[in-house]
């Protein structure tokens, strides 16, 4: 099987836009699902249903794969799960190395979506002496010291970065220095990283803070539905008051 140093996907090349890019591993996922259930074909309604996006996206998406699907039939549901899969890079062997092996860095190692997609944790690297040698999901832990010999060893071109935040960016160049050219970010920091190499961020802080300002949002929004609190009574006494002609006047007269 080819291994991810040697093959890079092929979208880039066919010029497929970014955001559709994006929106490709949701349809193979909803693909799976309908794959698991024996489905044979879909419509790009339903798909783009269970995908949640609209159906004329889903149409344009596929049509930059050159599949249009059958007129009264739909796409060829096995078809597409190749199709999508071959165009992500997931019918290649890919090794994938985390580095940082806390709470965090052992959820992702013990994931076991990773394999099922075709990514393969060869390494678990982390910075702490005592971590050296303990199994995490099956697989020993190793010393950041020897990162760059694992890289070489077992040609990664992915590395996942799991570390504190102060840690990251020298994870990062070493990585990058040792031939890492895709890098997925866990850490609360934002990595600085040289023209050809790609690096993708989850921060679940950011998300979350995002789903409290909706939260807040639809909050005011139902604040807003409640009824006016009544307007001060006014006042028939003038604020103020000069002297006229034939005496006292107020100073703005009343409408």
């Amino acid at each position: 099987m080819a291994t991810g140093r040697t093959h890079r996907p092929a979208t880039r090349s066919r010029g497929i836009p970014e955001a559709t890019v994006a929106r490709l591993p949701l349809y193979l996922r909803a693909l799976t699902a309908l794959s698991e259930r024996s489905v044979p074909t879909v419509s790009s309604e339903e798909l783009a249903a269970a995908a949640g996006v609209n159906s004329a996206k889903l149409r344009k998406d596929f049509s930059y794969l050159g599949s249009y699907g059958t007129r009264g039939v739909g796409y060829d549901v096995e078809y597409l799960v190749y199709q999508i899969s071959r165009e992500l890079g997931l019918t290649q062997d890919w090794p994938v190395v985390i580095v940082g092996i806390g709470n965090l860095g052992a959820a992702l190692a013990n994931y076991g979506g990773f394999a099922s997609r075709g990514f393969r944790v060869a390494a678990l690297i982390d910075a702490d002496p005592a971590m050296a040698g303990k199994p995490v999901a099956g697989i020993a832990v190793q010393h950041t010291d020897e990162l760059e010999q694992i890289i070489a060893d077992n040609g990664v071109s992915i590395g996942v970065i799991a570390t504190p935040a102060g840690a990251a960016q020298q994870v990062c160049d070493r990585l990058v220095a040792a031939g890492v050219t895709s890098i997925l970010n866990f850490a609360p920091t934002v990595l600085t990283v040289p023209d050809g190499v790609d690096v993708r961020k989850v921060d679940l802080s950011i998300e979350l803070q995002i789903l409290a300002f909706h939260e807040q949002r639809k909050a005011g929004e139902d604040a807003g539905h409640e009824a006016p609190p009544p307007a001060p009574a006014r006042s028939s006494a003038p604020a103020t008051e000069r002297k006229g002609p034939d005496g006292d006047m107020p100073a703005v007269m009343p409408a």
